[in-house]
């Protein structure tokens, strides 16, 4: 079957996204943005994930978040993103805001790994090749390598945003000491830092309990949040025990033994204030993460068009009032 020429709606602009910006930068990033982390390599299939990519810009989600070594298997979500890149989304590209990153394993060796300027810019050679792109808007050091100097890291991404290869820089998973350091360098050497990219949830407090949003709002850096539900943990997906084909079941990305009695108790009592706010836990969840202001944008992932609109309509509400944000607290800390 040949796909019809794609068109984006009219009215993507329009269609309820709203905007933040991107801490002291020219950038506006969309609320909630798409990441290919599963569900777009080459066990997917590649019409379902046009769907979802298509849709998400056509509803103005122009942010994709992207990695190396997303898939599975590596490199399969930016081939992925490549060909509907060529085929579908050529037309848009000034419209789209595209990230990827290196600093997980991706090829065998010592120089497919971690934070060296080799790695790095090979890396992202190689992700431009995948994409079909000339450049990234944002290329983020994925993790801090405490084997390799700081600043050797800091300055991969720096020549990179000179070469022309990304327009932005960022780091990711950094802890707070290596992100300071981080944003000084950068911001010494005229390549701010413009967004910390970490795992942020109502199970995983860690950026504000250790500082890491009020750091990256003081350095005029934007923060974006991952795994916003907890692998799945903060949806309807558990609250009746574990299903057989789910990732906690299979141990993957999600510990069975993470869903005591306990937890799913509290899981419920989730769902429970979730439906009293006219919510789903998921979109709740989404919108706690969105509640505070210092969150520049909120990557979620999909494995349907419908779970994608449905993480879409969390930006209906994200205020909360003294009392649930009391009830979270006792359920999840």
């Amino acid at each position: 079957m040949i796909n019809p020429i794609f068109s984006a709606a009219d009215d993507r602009y329009e269609s309820g996204m709203k905007y933040r910006r991107c801490g002291k930068s020219g950038i506006m990033l969309p609320e909630i943005s798409l990441g290919l982390w599963q569900n777009f390599g080459d066990t997917s299939p590649l019409s379902r994930s046009r769907d979802m990519i298509l849709h998400a810009f056509d509803k103005g989600i122009c942010h994709f978040d992207l990695a190396n070594n997303y898939g599975p298997s590596y490199g399969s979500a930016e081939s992925t993103f490549g060909k509907i890149m060529q085929s579908d989304l050529r037309p848009y590209r000034d419209e789209l805001f595209i990230s990827t990153k290196a600093g997980y394993d991706m090829w065998p060796g010592p120089y497919g790994d971690r934070g060296s300027r080799k790695y790095l810019i090979s890396s992202l050679d190689q992700s431009l090749r995948r994409m079909n792109l000339e450049y990234v808007d944002i290329f983020y050091s994925h993790r801090f390598d405490p084997e390799t100097p700081l600043d050797e890291t800091m300055q991969a991404l720096v020549d990179i945003v000179r070469s022309g290869k990304a327009l932005y820089a960022g780091i990711s998973n950094y802890p707070a000491e290596a992100a300071e350091y981080a944003y000084r360098y950068l911001r010494d050497h005229d390549v701010p830092c413009l967004l910390h990219q970490l795992k942020y949830n109502m199970l995983h407090r860690i950026p504000e309990d250790e500082g890491l949003l009020e750091q990256a709002d003081a350095n005029g850096s934007g923060f974006i949040a991952f795994s916003p539900l907890a692998q799945g943990l903060l949806t309807d997906r558990y609250l009746n025990g574990i299903p057989d084909d789910s990732r906690a079941a299979r141990n993957f990305t999600l510990r069975k033994d993470t869903l005591t009695d306990e937890m799913i108790g509290n899981l419920r009592r989730l769902d429970q204030l979730a439906s009293d706010r006219g919510q789903s836990l998921a979109q709740m969840a989404l919108a706690w993460v969105l509640r505070d202001k210092r969150v520049t944008s909120v990557i979620v992932g999909a494995s349907s068009v419908g779970q994608l609109e449905g993480n879409i309509q969390a930006i209906g509400n994200t205020c909360f009032s003294a009392e649930e944000e009391a009830l979270i607290n006792e359920l999840t800390r």
